[in-house]
Protein backbone atom coordinates (compact mmCIF):
# COMPACT_ATOMS: atom_id res chain seq x y z
CA UNK A 1 0.00 0.00 0.00
CA UNK A 2 1.38 3.31 -0.88
CA UNK A 3 0.07 7.11 -0.47
CA UNK A 4 -3.08 7.74 1.59
CA UNK A 5 -5.41 5.04 3.47
CA UNK A 6 -7.36 3.27 0.61
CA UNK A 7 -11.40 3.25 1.46
CA UNK A 8 -12.14 -0.10 1.81
CA UNK A 9 -9.51 -0.27 4.29
CA UNK A 10 -11.93 1.18 6.67
CA UNK A 11 -14.71 -0.65 4.82
CA UNK A 12 -17.66 -1.84 7.69
CA UNK A 13 -18.29 -5.24 8.05
CA UNK A 14 -21.47 -5.70 6.57
CA UNK A 15 -23.17 -9.43 6.34
CA UNK A 16 -25.41 -9.93 3.09
CA UNK A 17 -26.98 -13.52 2.94
CA UNK A 18 -25.18 -16.42 1.31
CA UNK A 19 -24.75 -16.08 -2.08
CA UNK A 20 -23.62 -18.75 -4.04
CA UNK A 21 -21.72 -16.47 -6.78
CA UNK A 22 -19.18 -16.25 -3.94
CA UNK A 23 -18.26 -19.71 -5.04
CA UNK A 24 -17.95 -18.81 -8.49
CA UNK A 25 -15.70 -15.80 -8.35
CA UNK A 26 -13.52 -17.79 -5.41
CA UNK A 27 -12.71 -20.41 -8.49
CA UNK A 28 -12.11 -17.99 -10.86
CA UNK A 29 -9.45 -15.91 -8.78
CA UNK A 30 -8.15 -19.19 -7.44
CA UNK A 31 -7.35 -20.46 -10.76
CA UNK A 32 -5.89 -16.76 -11.93
CA UNK A 33 -3.71 -16.98 -8.42
CA UNK A 34 -2.32 -21.00 -9.15
CA UNK A 35 -0.66 -19.52 -12.65
CA UNK A 36 0.71 -16.47 -11.01
CA UNK A 37 1.80 -18.07 -7.62
CA UNK A 38 3.01 -20.82 -9.50
CA UNK A 39 6.94 -20.49 -8.94
CA UNK A 40 5.79 -20.85 -5.33
CA UNK A 41 2.84 -22.57 -4.82
CA UNK A 42 2.95 -25.90 -2.44
CA UNK A 43 -0.77 -26.87 -2.30
CA UNK A 44 -3.00 -25.12 -4.31
CA UNK A 45 -5.06 -21.87 -2.98
CA UNK A 46 -8.16 -22.81 -1.02
CA UNK A 47 -11.48 -20.80 -0.81
CA UNK A 48 -11.53 -19.89 2.56
CA UNK A 49 -13.69 -17.94 5.32
CA UNK A 50 -17.67 -17.56 5.70
CA UNK A 51 -18.61 -17.19 1.51
CA UNK A 52 -16.84 -20.76 1.60
CA UNK A 53 -19.69 -22.12 4.03
CA UNK A 54 -22.98 -22.74 1.84
CA UNK A 55 -26.37 -20.85 3.75
CA UNK A 56 -23.73 -18.74 5.81
CA UNK A 57 -23.54 -15.13 5.70
CA UNK A 58 -20.70 -13.54 5.37
CA UNK A 59 -18.99 -10.25 4.10
CA UNK A 60 -19.09 -10.22 0.36
CA UNK A 61 -15.48 -10.42 -0.23
CA UNK A 62 -13.98 -13.93 -0.66
CA UNK A 63 -11.58 -15.29 1.10
CA UNK A 64 -8.54 -17.03 -0.36
CA UNK A 65 -5.57 -19.07 1.05
CA UNK A 66 -2.79 -20.46 -1.00
CA UNK A 67 0.33 -22.35 0.84
CA UNK A 68 3.82 -21.18 -0.38
CA UNK A 69 7.40 -22.24 -0.17
CA UNK A 70 8.60 -19.10 1.28
CA UNK A 71 6.17 -15.48 2.11
CA UNK A 72 9.52 -13.54 1.56
CA UNK A 73 10.21 -15.20 -2.10
CA UNK A 74 6.79 -14.36 -3.62
CA UNK A 75 6.64 -11.61 -5.77
CA UNK A 76 3.88 -8.76 -4.61
CA UNK A 77 4.58 -6.92 -7.69
CA UNK A 78 3.27 -10.32 -9.77
CA UNK A 79 0.06 -10.16 -8.22
CA UNK A 80 0.07 -5.76 -8.07
CA UNK A 81 -0.15 -6.35 -11.79
CA UNK A 82 -3.83 -8.28 -11.34
CA UNK A 83 -5.11 -5.80 -8.84
CA UNK A 84 -4.04 -7.19 -5.43
CA UNK A 85 -2.24 -4.72 -3.05
CA UNK A 86 -0.02 -6.16 -0.25
CA UNK A 87 -1.11 -5.05 3.05
CA UNK A 88 2.69 -4.85 4.87
CA UNK A 89 2.78 -7.07 7.70
CA UNK A 90 3.41 -4.14 10.21
CA UNK A 91 -0.11 -3.15 9.46
CA UNK A 92 -1.64 -6.65 9.26
CA UNK A 93 -0.36 -7.81 12.33
CA UNK A 94 0.12 -11.33 11.58
CA UNK A 95 3.26 -12.45 11.07
CA UNK A 96 2.94 -15.87 10.32
CA UNK A 97 1.08 -14.77 6.63
CA UNK A 98 1.35 -12.07 3.77
CA UNK A 99 -1.99 -10.46 3.23
CA UNK A 100 -3.07 -8.98 0.05
CA UNK A 101 -6.46 -7.73 -0.67
CA UNK A 102 -8.48 -7.33 -4.46
CA UNK A 103 -10.80 -3.91 -4.32
CA UNK A 104 -13.21 -3.20 -6.68
CA UNK A 105 -12.69 -1.00 -9.70
CA UNK A 106 -14.13 1.86 -7.48
CA UNK A 107 -11.38 1.30 -4.81
CA UNK A 108 -13.99 1.46 -2.12
CA UNK A 109 -15.21 -2.08 -1.58
CA UNK A 110 -13.01 -5.38 -0.83
CA UNK A 111 -13.61 -8.15 -3.64
CA UNK A 112 -11.44 -10.81 -2.32
CA UNK A 113 -8.49 -11.61 0.41
CA UNK A 114 -5.54 -13.53 -0.32
CA UNK A 115 -3.58 -15.25 3.03
CA UNK A 116 -0.41 -16.33 1.67
CA UNK A 117 0.73 -19.03 4.31
CA UNK A 118 4.43 -20.02 4.64
CA UNK A 119 4.28 -24.58 3.62
CA UNK A 120 3.77 -26.39 6.42
CA UNK A 121 2.61 -23.73 8.86
CA UNK A 122 -0.52 -25.06 11.35
CA UNK A 123 -2.63 -21.85 9.90
CA UNK A 124 -3.01 -23.83 6.69
CA UNK A 125 -4.58 -27.00 8.54
CA UNK A 126 -6.32 -24.52 11.55
CA UNK A 127 -8.01 -22.55 8.37
CA UNK A 128 -9.12 -25.45 6.57
CA UNK A 129 -10.95 -27.46 9.47
CA UNK A 130 -12.56 -24.37 10.90
CA UNK A 131 -14.29 -24.32 7.26
CA UNK A 132 -14.90 -27.78 7.05
CA UNK A 133 -16.38 -27.47 10.32
CA UNK A 134 -18.59 -25.05 9.56
CA UNK A 135 -19.48 -27.24 6.24
CA UNK A 136 -20.53 -30.32 8.00
CA UNK A 137 -22.25 -28.82 11.57
CA UNK A 138 -25.28 -26.66 10.51
CA UNK A 139 -25.88 -25.89 14.12
CA UNK A 140 -22.45 -24.64 14.83
CA UNK A 141 -22.39 -22.50 11.76
CA UNK A 142 -25.57 -20.83 12.40
CA UNK A 143 -23.98 -20.16 16.17
CA UNK A 144 -21.47 -18.22 14.05
CA UNK A 145 -23.28 -16.28 12.26
CA UNK A 146 -25.03 -14.87 15.46
CA UNK A 147 -21.78 -14.24 16.68
CA UNK A 148 -20.70 -12.50 13.56
CA UNK A 149 -24.27 -10.76 13.00
CA UNK A 150 -23.85 -9.19 17.02
CA UNK A 151 -20.15 -8.06 15.94
CA UNK A 152 -20.30 -6.84 12.59
CA UNK A 153 -23.72 -4.63 14.66
CA UNK A 154 -20.86 -3.78 17.40
CA UNK A 155 -17.77 -3.37 16.15
CA UNK A 156 -18.80 -3.19 12.35
CA UNK A 157 -16.83 -0.14 11.84
CA UNK A 158 -13.80 -1.76 13.33
CA UNK A 159 -12.69 -4.49 10.85
CA UNK A 160 -9.93 -5.57 13.56
CA UNK A 161 -12.45 -5.75 16.51
CA UNK A 162 -14.66 -7.52 14.61
CA UNK A 163 -12.00 -10.16 13.73
CA UNK A 164 -10.51 -10.38 16.99
CA UNK A 165 -14.15 -10.85 18.83
CA UNK A 166 -14.68 -14.01 16.56
CA UNK A 167 -10.78 -15.60 17.67
CA UNK A 168 -12.45 -17.70 20.66
CA UNK A 169 -15.37 -18.77 18.31
CA UNK A 170 -12.80 -19.91 15.94
CA UNK A 171 -10.32 -21.64 18.52
CA UNK A 172 -13.13 -23.67 20.50
CA UNK A 173 -14.66 -24.94 17.49
CA UNK A 174 -10.88 -25.99 16.29
CA UNK A 175 -10.23 -27.85 19.87
CA UNK A 176 -13.94 -29.56 19.48
CA UNK A 177 -13.67 -33.54 18.41
CA UNK A 178 -15.28 -34.30 15.07
CA UNK A 179 -16.71 -37.03 14.50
Amino acid sequence: MTGGTPEWAHERAELRPHDPRWALRAAAEAAELEELLAPWLTRGVEHIGSTAVPGLAAKPVVDLMASVTDLAAVDPARLAARGWVHVPPELDNRPWRRFHVKPDATNRHREAHLHLIAAGHHRWADQLRFRDALRADRDLARRYETLKRRLAALSGHDREAYTEGKAEFVATALRAPRA
